[in-house]
């Protein structure tokens, strides 16, 4: 097996990630024609991470020359604050991201039965004692399986290491670390999300207002490029894919049928798309604006409602707690210790 990977590839947009984002480009266009048609506004904000960048230029460049957005050099905003909450959000940085112990169901799950089987099926393939193996070695070779796969569209040699079964505990590993980092394992995970999650009503507030005056739609297209870290605590934050028991280092068996699986829900280009409708000859005013979601290019049911279709004002009703009382600054802040003033005793 050559080692074809390079320190300078770290953090940089594959080619196939490349086509992957200008392919998106044209689907959305063909789904969307009249959001995507000649000379509309198209506003694009990004992480600041140059594969976000790259992501960006890829998706406008996707959309072809004939779609005049203001030349091929669309003004890219980079929004970190948006894009990358989780790096200013303090009470996630201190509890979650830097705090060993919030991972320990992942660590006790990589020394667990199920772990350790694979390791010593490993191991005996390899023709090495077990003890020179651990979970996170597994799980390298695990991932650059899977990276050959997706990158260069070839069976990776290191593949064969692994059965079916094996691969579905090393993807309940990823799991239950996607889980416990940015998903429902701490509510702070998802809670420093409802600044972006504002930020898209805010947007659809005022399409809704420009159009009830008439007036031209001043960003009728918004993309904002971010990071699976971005997408998966906003999906948490609106409920999607939440079971009705934790993920856990010994419910590996229980999970089976589980709706929490990462690589489904944020694959490589991941996308979620919030659709407003203006719709005339309605029965009552409040039907005039609908919303569709849609959810890596396919429809997601609403909470509130199992439908595919939401009137503006039912979707608002249903999340009036997170648009009204989730406040980033508060949210984020660390609590504060209690000191108790000595020279009182």
């Amino acid at each position: 097996w050559p080692m074809w990977y390079e320190e300078s590839l770290d953090g940089r947009l594959a080619p196939q990630g490349r086509r992957d984002m200008e392919q998106l480009a044209r689907r959305m266009a063909a789904r969307f024609p009249a959001l995507f048609a000649a000379r509309r506004r198209l506003a694009l904000a990004s992480s600041s991470k140059h594969r976000c960048l790259q992501s960006g230029a890829a998706f406008r460049r996707g959309l072809g020359p004939t779609l005049d957005f203001g030349g091929d050099e669309v003004e890219v905003e980079v929004n970190d604050s948006l894009m990358r909450f989780f790096d200013h959000c303090a009470k996630f940085v201190a509890l979650v991201e830097e705090n060993d112990t919030a991972m320990s169901q992942v660590n006790t799950f990589k020394e667990g039965p199920e772990m350790k089987k694979v390791l010593e099926k490993v191991a005996s393939a390899l023709c090495l004692p077990v003890e020179e193996l651990n979970a996170d070695l597994v799980q390298v070779a695990f991932l650059t399986c899977s990276y050959e796969l997706a990158i260069k569209n070839v069976t990776s040699p290191w593949c064969s290491l692994f059965s079916e079964e094996d691969a579905k505990v090393l993807e309940y590993l990823n799991d239950l670390k996607q889980y416990w980092k940015r998903g429902y394992g701490y509510d702070i995970n998802s809670r420093s999300s409802c600044i972006l999650f504002q930020d898209i009503f805010q947007h659809l507030d005022k399409a809704v207002e420009e159009s009830k005056s008439s007036k031209p739609i001043s960003s009728p297209l918004i993309v904002q490029v971010g990071h699976a870290e971005t997408l998966q605590p906003l999906l948490a934050l609106m409920g999607y894919f939440k079971d009705h028991e934790p993920l856990l280092a010994n419910n590996y068996g229980r999970q089976a049928q589980r709706k929490f699986r990462s690589g489904r829900i944020v694959p490589y280009a991941a996308n979620l798309v919030f659709v407003l409708y203006h719709c005339d000859h309605v029965n009552a005013s409040q039907e005039e604006y609908q919303v569709q979601l849609l959810l890596n290019e396919r429809l997601l049911p609403f909470h509130h409602s199992n439908e595919t279709t939401s009137t503006y004002t039912d979707l608002k009703d249903y999340y009036k707690d997170i648009l009204e009382n989730c406040h980033f600054k508060e949210e984020c802040e660390l609590p504060q210790v209690n000191v108790t003033a000595v020279d009182e005793l």
